[in-house]
């Protein structure tokens, strides 16, 4: 059984067109379409997670913060741990990591 369909009249810029054009060359997909649809899925697929993120961790620290404000930090302690963050990071890089 197919899924019903609907054609579309689409304008992307060249350098778009000629990665299509290439993963179709390549075999990597059958069709323009399937290249498409993958983009498409993989789209849903982060929006879906960046949803859960939202209800899962966001919603929750703000609500715990909103129960107890005394949990949250103030800016200048979040710069400040920044700060030190970016700090620890550039004197100890991981392997493979600009310099």
């Amino acid at each position: 059984m197919t899924r019903p369909t609907k054609q579309l009249s689409i304008t992307l810029p060249i350098e778009m067109v000629d990665l299509i054009a290439s993963k179709v060359r390549t075999g990597e997909y059958a069709s323009e379409s399937e290249v498409i649809r993958h983009g498409l899925r993989m789209l849903m697929a982060h929006d879906r997670a960046v949803e859960n993120w939202l209800q899962s961790e966001v919603a929750v620290t703000y609500d715990t913060i909103k129960a107890d404000p005394s949990k949250a930090i103030s800016p200048a302690d979040l710069r400040a741990r920044l700060a030190k963050l970016r700090t620890w990071t550039t004197a100890h890089p991981r392997q493979g990591d600009p310099k």
